[in-house]
């Protein structure tokens, strides 16, 4: 009890002080706008990348796969554009501001803050080959004095006037993140201090509202212009490119390692063991790097090179969704088997039914507050043990290639298990999922006759009276 009085009255606090900031919760919210775009176009790349090679072949034979593949690419493809939107957006939003202005106003900074360039095919070509792999870019590099001139200079000459969709995906987020939040921030302030246009109360709040807008959205974009002309001369490079190499990647790999698994997996029942909901925290703090590493799998997937030795990640957004997160938080699924086939006390059994239709679609909140799990010592372990297991032990099975890493498709959260696990790894991925369901039997059912055991002697005590 000292320790949850401690944990309640000294640690929680500056938590949850964090987690309700505007810029946390503007993270939180304006992520989830990129999530239609990412189911949706997680649907496409499926499509266009069908696990069976004759279908597959004559898909892409039909003209479909190309057509698949635009969806994918408008939609799943640039999820950092959408980010930095929705973030401005719930910012100003929350700021009491008309706020889809600010939010347009983020799209256009983070469009303007990368180079309008792309290599040259001939650099393309060396690292990506040409032909589907037939002839590689060394041999490109090899011949390429045989080839007219003409041709030889389109193929050293960058491309540009042209927007690099690579920064408007997985690989911008954390730029986008920074934008979407700077803009959020910086046009609440200009709103706040009355820099704005205004027009008489006659005029159409439509046109009134982009008159508003006009001053806060010109001096921001002016300032980004500056920016980018600044890391254009100064630094040769674009921001988008910079926080790329020098925050994403590298916080990428700390959120892809081992370490990172077993901390995310922890931070969730710890969270919601004292009443916090530790999937919002979690996710809204992770989950953009959690989910840029779903884009690179996903990247992979399409071009058919998704293993370790390729680059794949481990840890992405589908491991925390369909694994650390499976049936619900605290992967309480066990908790429901044991109760439909051992449990003898009414409250067990009545919370077992009604949790069962729930926990199958990964919704968890009857148990966690009927049972109840929140500060229930009795359950605490198993709850905690759990996730942590699962996550060990998934990423133990990737990492050493006895499952395929994940494709990077998004499946909605509730989607049943074994049912994910198959349209985000494929058959071995399902297979393995089904024995994460097992792993939480085995670990909740002593704790839980424990329990049930110990809730059968109150009823019992109780009807004696």
């Amino acid at each position: 009890m000292l320790t949850q009085t401690i944990l309640q009255s000294q640690i929680l606090p500056p938590i949850m002080k964090f987690v309700n900031t505007k810029a946390i919760v503007a993270l939180q919210n304006g992520m989830i706008y990129t999530l239609p775009f990412i189911i949706v176009g997680s649907i496409f790349l499926i499509l266009s990348n069908i696990p069976i090679p004759a279908v597959a072949n004559a898909i892409n034979a039909s003209g479909w796969g190309a057509i698949f593949n635009q969806a994918y690419t408008t939609t799943f493809n640039i999820m950092a554009l959408w980010g930095s939107i929705g973030i401005a957006y719930i910012y100003v939003k929350n700021e009491g501001y008309e706020p889809l202005a600010g939010g347009l106003t983020a799209c256009a900074s983070f469009l303007m803050l990368q180079t309008l360039a792309i290599d040259s095919p001939l650099k393309a070509a060396l690292t990506s080959g040409i032909n589907n792999g037939q002839m590689s870019g060394k041999v490109v590099t090899e011949n390429i004095d045989k080839l007219p001139h003409a041709l030889q200079t389109f193929l050293e000459a960058p491309v540009t006037g042209v927007i690099n969709i690579n920064w408007l995906g997985g690989d911008g987020m954390i730029a986008a993140i920074i934008v979407g939040l700077i803009v959020g921030w910086a046009y609440s302030a200009m709103m706040k201090a009355g820099w704005t246009i205004k027009l008489p109360k006659q005029v159409p709040p439509a046109v009134s509202n982009q008159f508003t807008a006009m001053i806060p959205a010109g001096v921001i974009l002016i300032v980004t212009m500056l920016i980018f002309g600044a890391f254009n001369n100064f630094a040769h490079t674009d921001f988008l490119q910079w926080v790329y190499k020098t925050i994403q990647s590298p916080l990428q790999g700390v959120s892809d390692s081992f370490g990172g698994a077993v901390v995310i997996a922890f931070l969730v029942p710890f969270f919601w063991f004292f009443g916090v909901h530790g999937g919002l925290i979690v996710g809204s703090i992770a989950g953009s790097l959690l989910q840029a590493n779903s884009f690179d799998n996903a990247q992979l997937y399409r071009a058919g090179k998704l293993t370790i030795a390729n680059g794949a990640h481990v840890v992405t957004n589908e491991f925390y969704n369909n694994f650390i997160n499976l049936t619900g938080s605290g992967i309480t699924i066990g908790l429901v088997i044991f109760i439909l086939i051992a449990a003898k006390s009414a409250q067990m059994k009545s919370l077992g039914k009604l949790e069962l239709v729930p926990g199958i679609f990964n919704i968890n909140e009857p148990f966690l507050f009927g049972m109840p799990i929140v500060m229930n010592p009795f359950l605490a372990i198993p709850f905690f043990l759990t996730p942590i297991v699962v996550a060990i032990s998934t990423y133990c099975v990737i990492r050493f290639g006895i499952v395929p890493p994940l494709n990077g498709m998004a499946a909605p959260w509730t989607t049943p298990a074994v049912i994910s696990g198959f349209l985000i790894g494929g058959w071995k991925m399902a297979i393995w999922q089904a024995c994460t369901l097992v792993i939480s039997t085995l670990i909740y059912w002593p704790f839980a006759k424990k329990y049930d055991n110990i809730l059968l002697k109150r009823e019992q005590a109780n009807e004696t009276k």
